[in-house]
């Protein structure tokens, strides 16, 4: 299938995240890899995706899932190598697969050759100037020069002889110690950023995913500022915080757009920016990234005034600068949704994982459809649809991982106070059967539970009422209903029901709540997450049908 030179593909796609480590293993080594990709091409065209986007596959340690970089123009050699990624990117877009790649600006990792040169160079040289020291406060510097958060330990600052620096200097890290901050004041920086986007644009790859795209400019003037509060994702309107949204950091992007523009079709890019909505636009804008997630959705609770609420502002803001919006329930960052929904929304999530479940009780069953259903209702939006390997199995989070293999620093460099990520990164589960269902011949490098079996891919390809059945068909239904970018919100006479078409007849009802809903004879029923209640004359996923009653926590779409 021929990719197009269709400039707006990516306005309403659907995109796949692939977390390449645990995805499929090829060699056995426990670790997912890119010929583990390649070897599930077809799995990825069942599923009617547009594209995959792959979290970082460069050589790293792993003190942050692949996100602190050692080099931003290789494979890592446990995953591959460059022929490998040459490859399976020649084989995606033979099945029409585009690929996104991530790409982490903010920070590289403390065994890049830069980060390198600059600990063993001295103070004010050129090497150290690529990074942000400092010299520290107190009478023989032994205090950090301001009082910066880190998202993965108490100071955004390590002293340089925890890395081999011998200056009695202090570096900026706004996440782990190993992944030390660049200087995008320096002009070389940006120089070389751009390198690395032609470097994959140029093998063919499609979009970019920006990593923290909101964190590149601080404030670095001196004195250094203080924060006087961890900011959170409340930034000031000014665009003038110490650490994010700074306004400057949109002359960056300004100058990348310039570069994607070089290419037929332009590459396209999607910001990782928590930031307010009326600043997020800048991010999302033609002359800029193009588009940002649109985060909301992950926090929202599985109901109807929150989800219409954020449909309503989030349109509004895409249209503010031209761009389409875009909608995710999850990702490598989050609790998987079907654990969400499966929890009261009262419920304190980071102490139930931390308990490993024991806090409160979990519906399982009902969080899955809930799940589904919240995946089928963003589906049916204008924007794009983001979807995270395994959400479209129904995977619940994997609890009880054993701390001494917990690999998150979030866990291992916050006081222990959050057990972390791995539990929506353990590696999928492709059969019902073997050592790590399928995953590779030597295990896997986080553990799986037991009830993977029965959320295999082996598993829910055989059943029809699965979750994977039910994405499979929602995905290439879509491809087939896809129309103008606006939607009809219709009364439903229900606070807990949603209700919105499409400008070609595509209807698209939600139940939210816990009764059953009467749709009525509007259209003839095309899809459902969950089969029509039984006074209904609807049986099963798809079957004509001119009206039903929809059951608690499940999607219903209708052609008019």
């Amino acid at each position: 299938m021929a990719l197009t030179k269709d400039k707006n593909w990516w306005r309403q796609a659907v995109i796949y995240q692939i977390y390449p480590r645990s995805f499929k293993d090829s060699n056995g080594d426990g670790l997912g890899d890119i010929k583990g990709i390649t070897s599930k091409i077809d799995y990825l065209s069942s599923l009617n995706i547009d594209a995959v986007w792959l979290s970082p596959f460069y050589p790293s340690a792993l003190a942050d899932g692949g996100y602190d970089v050692d080099d931003y123009r290789d494979v890592d050699p446990k995953l591959g190598t460059l022929a490998d990624f040459d490859e399976m990117l020649r084989q995606l877009h033979d099945a029409g697969i585009r690929v996104f790649v991530d790409i982490v600006p903010n920070h590289s990792s403390n065994r890049h050759e830069w980060f390198k040169e600059a600990i063993a160079a001295e103070p004010g040289s050129a090497a150290r100037n690529r990074y942000i020291f400092r010299d520290g406060k107190g009478a023989n510097g032994e205090l950090p020069p301001s009082n910066w958060p880190s998202h993965f330990a108490p100071s955004a600052w390590s002293h340089e002889s925890t890395q081999g620096g011998k200056h009695n200097q202090w570096y900026c890290h706004l996440f782990a110690p190993e992944q030390p901050d660049f200087n995008w004041d320096n002009r070389e920086i940006e120089e070389d950023f751009l390198k690395t986007l032609k470097f994959w644009a140029d093998r063919g790859v499609d979009g970019f995913r920006i990593d923290v795209a909101a964190g590149l400019k601080k404030d670095l003037s001196e004195p250094l500022r203080d924060q006087d509060t961890y900011p959170g994702f409340n930034n000031p309107m000014t665009g003038d915080d110490v650490l994010f949204d700074r306004n400057e950091v949109h002359e960056v992007y300004k100058e990348w757009r310039k570069l994607f523009n070089q290419y037929d079709p332009p590459r396209v890019a999607v910001a990782e920016a928590y930031v307010r909505p009326e600043r997020l636009v800048h991010y999302s804008s033609q002359e800029e990234l193009g588009q940002a997630f649109n985060f909301d959705l992950l926090e929202a609770n599985f109901n109807a005034s929150e989800y219409k609420k954020i449909i309503d502002t989030s349109l509004k803001q895409a249209k503010l600068n031209g761009s389409s919006t875009t909608w995710c329930l999850n990702n490598h960052d989050q609790m998987r949704p079907a654990t969400k929904y499966g929890l009261l929304p009262i419920v304190d999530r980071i102490r139930w994982k931390n308990s490993g479940g024991t806090t409160h009780p979990l519906d399982i069953t009902a969080g899955i459809n809930a799940a589904v259903a919240g995946s089928m209702l963003i589906m049916a939006l204008p924007g794009c649809t983001y979807i995270y390997q395994g959400e479209e199995l129904g995977l619940h989070e994997v609890l009880g991982i054993p701390e001494d293999q917990i690999q998150d620093p979030q866990y291992l460099r916050n006081l222990k106070a959050d057990v972390g990520r791995d539990g929506c990164r353990v590696p999928l589960p492709w059969s019902s059967t073997g050592r790590s269902f399928g995953f590779g011949d030597g295990g896997a490098h986080l553990p799986q539970p037991a009830w993977f079996a029965q959320y295999s891919v082996e598993a829910e390809s055989n059943d029809a009422s699965s979750p994977l059945s039910v994405f499979r068909k929602a995905l290439a239904l879509r491809k087939t209903l896809i129309t103008e970018e606006e939607i009809t919100w219709h009364e439903t006479g229900d606070d807990d029901v949603l209700h919105f078409s499409r400008p070609n007849g595509w209807h698209c009802i939600t139940n939210f709540g816990g009764g059953l809903y009467n749709f009525g004879a509007i259209g003839e029923v095309i899809h459902s997450s969950a089969p029509l209640a039984p006074s209904g004359i609807y049986k099963g996923h798809g079957n004509l049908t001119l009206g039903g009653e929809l059951a608690p926590a499940s999607t219903v779409w209708i052609k008019k």
